[in-house]
């Protein structure tokens, strides 16, 4: 879908045959659903990741991450960055900053809640 969506502005029916094979696989698992199970622990860890590749069209990167408590996702985002970057450092950094900042949010909004203890831990492979 993201892929597709980057063609709004000026679709060609190879765009429109891909969502219309999309739209037929999503009304095919309807009934099915992410499953999140009770764990005791409530450790928070987040994952992110770049696309080093960059798309062929306008060299961005897409960055991804995700976030998850006692190993059930709780967040993600995809998303091609807005600029070039000029070394894969800065690129690095960029990932980093998002799943950064939705890592200490949920910590505030779970200590708000007053949840149990939380440890908090951020991965970056």
């Amino acid at each position: 879908m993201g892929v597709v969506s980057q063609f709004m502005q000026n679709p060609c029916i190879d765009h429109l045959n891909a969502i219309i094979y999309i739209l037929r696989y999503l009304k095919k698992t309807l009934g099915q659903g992410l499953l999140n199970k009770y764990k005791k622990y409530t450790q928070i860890y987040g994952y992110c990741a770049v696309d080093s590749t960059r798309s062929t069209m306008d060299r961005h990167s897409t960055r991804s991450y995700y976030v998850l408590i006692g190993g059930n996702i709780i967040s993600w985002k995809s998303k091609k960055q807005n600029v070039v970057a000029k070394s894969s450092a800065q690129v690095e950094y960029r990932v980093m900053m998002s799943p950064t900042c939705e890592l200490v949010w949920v910590k505030q909004f779970l200590q708000e809640l007053k949840i149990c203890e939380i440890q908090f831990y951020q991965v970056f492979p």
